[in-house]
């Protein structure tokens, strides 16, 4: 649906207003050129141009040159400004104040990122909470409990303070917190934390944490936190305006002061303007974004986009960026002779019939998938943080883990074989003979092995997995896709200082991530990228850029459209900065006068113009290597049930 514009915000927003501004200006601009109110307005139309752009450059200049003695662009523009109308050249004047503001526009006009991160980490709390009094239930407001409340919290909704569960058993989704892909089965004595969502039976929390001091509130402090670290980066333009401001007001002295004529010494600030310079960056940026977009890479900022080809470190989240983010299941195996893979795979899924467990769905989900016959259980129960029993055809189907069935010595070793790869194993029992195994697992995406290779071969000297997982996940995980530095069992404040480690140790880092746990990594980093497919709202809102897919092949693709860019607006600068000092040469030696010396080095501009455009339809290079064709590859996850 087509974005409803609000009137308000257009009033509002400086920006819309000095695109008004600056099409009035240049309307008045060509008026002038063009002679079309000659004798009918007493002055030149110029002029109210160089009111209308050439103010606010004049005010920039001078605040910055008083308060922080800043030598940018916009000071040499000035310079230029006052000269020429001193001496009578209105249009020279005007045409320089507008193409400046045209350059900031474009500049303005790069997507911002987005402020709403915090907003959306705070949506997650409950609002209310459900106590256990000796009245009964209560329902009140979430600032009213206090610490030592118990809290009733029943399957679908989200926890409402950290606290300990006294009283249930259940299976809770605490990817927010800790990025784990699969939920986790809770009893009495174990932790539950605010935001995180209550999956099977009704629980009991003792409170211990409220208000401020929860997890959820902790992770919205680092949100914010973690962005005001963000240090800004110096643009481009405003380097090379340091040294040519200096060079551009020598230059003219020097002049005049050879040829004692006023207008030579006038031109050569003309000419010095850079105009072409304040296009170079923003125009090569808005093609690269527009380049971007078209490939489902939403990049917010021409910073985000700058920095992109700059990083020498990429750290990659596992759940939902190397991996899938769903369990699968991965082998059947049968141990005994008289059950074939079918039939073990047959009789777990249709124990699992009824379970609302992830681990059980996704053997029910496999099962359909081969086509297989899934029998009605005659009676089914769940065992917490063990398993199923199942009534079916007459036997006793167990599915569950070895809390629940007992198994061999030679069978609890093949077990911790697969436990070791990372994987969870689900035992199949029937009347307590064990029958089989089936392992599931989280899934690498068929693309993150290439997608490492790739940025290894881009000179990318440093690919870090930093996950919630337990170390048998991560390392599994990461041998399988390529990665060496693995850092497990992080949670979000774990994830912000590891990547603060190698900030301080002057790396220039991105990381990349999908879920709410990523977000104050993601923030602090020099470049975040967000899986936009499977991504959470808070991690997209928080990041730089995000995928529009779940493909990390796009991560290689951003940074050599990146480095493209950069190579672009290198020549941007280049190529204007001879044009003027040609220029330059012929107003030293009186061949050219303002106006005609302000046409001459807006050929730079031109040019700049130009030479952008070409990214739009710039195809990025993944380097010389044939691509592989990963099909199907099996990784593992490990979760406990």
């Amino acid at each position: 649906m087509d974005k409803i514009i609000d009137f308000k915000r257009f009033k509002n927003d400086g920006e819309y207003r000095t695109i008004i501004l600056t099409v009035i200006s240049g309307l008045f601009l060509i008026t002038s050129w063009t002679g079309l109110l000659k004798g009918i307005l007493p002055f030149d139309p110029a002029l109210i141009s160089i009111v209308i752009s050439g103010t606010p450059i004049l005010l920039e200049a001078g605040e910055g040159l008083i308060t922080r003695f800043d030598l940018k662009a916009n000071v040499l523009v000035s310079i230029a400004l006052i000269a020429s109308v001193a001496i009578g050249e209105y249009f020279a004047a005007a045409e320089i104040a507008v193409i400046m503001m045209i350059g900031e526009i474009l500049e303005d006009r790069t997507v911002r990122k987005s402020q709403e991160s915090v907003k959306k980490l705070i949506q997650l709390t409950p609002q209310t909470a459900r106590i256990m009094s000796p009245a009964g239930e209560k329902e009140i407001s979430i600032e009213q409990v206090k610490i030592g409340d118990i809290i009733l919290v029943r399957p679908g909704e989200s926890i409402p303070v950290d606290g300990i569960i006294i009283k249930g058993h259940t299976s809770i989704n605490q990817s927010i917190i800790t990025g784990e892909s699969i939920p986790v089965d809770k009893t009495v004595g174990d932790e539950a934390f605010v935001g995180t969502l209550n999956h099977l039976g009704a629980i009991e929390i003792k409170a211990r944490k409220v208000g401020g001091d929860t997890s959820l509130a902790k992770l919205i402090r680092l949100v914010k936190e973690s962005e005001d670290k963000k240090a800004p980066v110096v643009r481009i333009t405003d380097r090379v305006a340091t040294v040519i401001v200096p060079l551009a007001v020598l230059a003219s002295i020097v002049t005049y002061l050879l040829t004692r004529d006023i207008t030579r010494l006038v031109t050569i600030l003309v000419v010095f303007c850079p105009c072409a310079l304040v296009l170079a960056t923003p125009t090569a940026i808005m093609a690269g974004i527009g380049n971007a977009s078209r490939k489902g890479i939403l990049i917010k900022s021409g910073e985000a986009l700058e920095n992109a080809g700059r990083i020498d470190t990429v750290a990659f989240d596992k759940t939902g960026t190397v991996t899938n983010g769903n369990p699968e299941v991965i082998d059947i195996i049968s141990l005994n002779n008289r059950y074939s893979k079918d039939t073990v795979l047959s009789l777990a899924s249709a124990a699992e019939k009824f379970s609302e467990h992830p681990l059980g769905k996704s053997v029910y989900v496999k099962a359909k998938e081969m086509s297989l016959n899934v029998a009605e259980p005659q009676k089914f129960k769940i065992k917490p943080g063990k398993g199923v029993t199942a009534l079916i055809n007459g036997k006793n189907v167990m599915v569950g883990n070895q809390k629940m069935i007992g198994t061999t010595e030679e069978q609890s070793q093949f077990i911790k074989s697969y436990e070791n790869q990372g994987k969870t194993v689900l035992i199949v029992a029937v009347e307590n003979s064990v029958i089989g195994l089936i392992t599931v697992a989280d899934k690498i995406k068929n693309k993150s092995p290439e997608t490492i290779q790739q940025l290894k071969e881009m000179g990318i000297n440093k690919i870090l997995l930093i996950t919630g997982d337990n170390k048998n996940v991560a390392h599994s995980i990461a041998k399988q896709v390529g990665i060496k530095d693995v850092y497990a069992e992080q949670l979000p404040e774990g994830k912000v200082h590891v990547i603060e480690n190698h900030l301080n140790d002057n790396r220039k880092v991105c990381m990349i991530g999908d879920g709410i746990n990523d977000a104050p990594a993601l923030a602090i980093s020099d470049v975040s990228v967000a899986m936009g497919a499977l991504g959470a709202d808070v991690a997209i809102e928080t990041a730089d850029i995000a995928l529009m897919s779940d493909d990390t092949s796009k991560i290689p693709e951003l940074i050599d459209l990146s480095k493209k860019v950069m190579g672009t607006i290198n020549v941007n600068i280049a190529a204007p900065i001879l044009i003027n000092i040609t220029a330059i040469m012929l107003a030293a030696f009186g061949i050219i006068g303002p106006v005609t010396g302000a046409l001459i080095h807006n050929i730079g501009s031109v040019l700049v113009v130009a030479n952008s455009s070409r990214l739009i339809k710039y195809r990025t290079n993944k380097g010389s290597q044939k691509r592989k064709d990963v099909l199907n590859i099996s990784h593992p996850l490990k979760a406990e049930r």
